[in-house]
């Protein structure tokens, strides 16, 4: 997929590993909306990268749906959607107060899994309306699962199940879409310097990344970005999830 003039829409934009994707995208050439629920970041990273930024829950159907619409009316239909919007909530599935609060549970899943599928649903309407480069490809979508897919880790169900269930949509997708010439992948991330990561005390960041084999540090979000990059631009990756962490495996806890 050639990203030069592509319409790329990145979720979670604002900050982060989306940030660094919607930066890298910028630099190769796309038209980059950033949509994001923190609208004044996005704001001002979409006016610095001459872009576009909308505030999007991608868990909520409507919001996603007039996001994608703002998208078509200002930069054109879809053809590269990246989806970095996530969140994590830990918790054991029985703590020392009882039972995990189920609500907690569904919010995650909502927000990583039902998220994913919200954008990769219209994202996929919008590239089959495209008209197909020469070899017959219209869009390329890139979802942020994560290695908790494989090695959850004790106190955090929600996430890993969210994680786990975003992994497995990929081939089942990229098998629906092969037809129209859509390619659906995903992006399984080790330990990365996010906010989220950049927010704990240096003891403890060096603490998770002396646990990663090589390079023992973490992952830094340029290098996700250029993954994606990869992902977009080769036209045999297609219903993979790839996973990114310097051979880490994640121990129990």
């Amino acid at each position: 997929m050639d990203i030069q003039n592509s319409v790329a829409v990145v979720t979670g934009g604002a900050s982060g590993l989306g940030e660094a994707v919607a930066r890298a995208l910028t630099e190769a050439g796309a038209r980059v909306a950033v949509l994001d629920t923190q609208l004044e970041r996005a704001e001002s990273l979409a006016a610095e990268l001459g872009g576009i930024a909308i505030h999007c829950n991608v868990a909520d159907a409507r919001s996603a749906e007039n996001g994608f619409a703002q998208i078509r009316e200002r930069l054109g239909l879809c053809g590269i959607a990246v989806n970095c919007a996530g969140i994590v909530r830990g918790a054991k599935i029985v703590g020392k107060e009882g039972p995990m609060p189920l609500e907690q549970f569904n919010e995650v899943i909502q927000v990583n899994l039902v998220g994913t599928f919200n954008i990769l649903r219209l994202a996929a309407a919008d590239m089959a309306a495209r008209e197909a480069n020469q070899e017959g490809e219209r869009g390329v979508f890139v979802a942020t699962s994560s290695i908790a897919a494989y090695e959850g880790q004790i106190g955090q169900v929600a996430y890993t199940a969210s994680k786990a269930g975003v992994a497995g949509m990929m081939l089942q997708a990229a098998r629906e879409f092969a037809g129209r010439g859509i390619r659906v992948n995903g992006v399984a991330p080790g330990i990365f310097m996010t906010p989220m990561m950049s927010g704990l005390p240096e003891a403890v960041q060096e603490s998770l990344a002396a646990n990663v084999p090589f390079p023992s540090r973490m992952g830094k979000p340029e290098e996700f970005a250029s993954l994606v990059e990869q992902i977009i631009s080769n036209p045999m990756i297609n219903g993979e999830v790839i996973r990114l962490d310097a051979a880490l495996r994640m121990a129990p806890r």
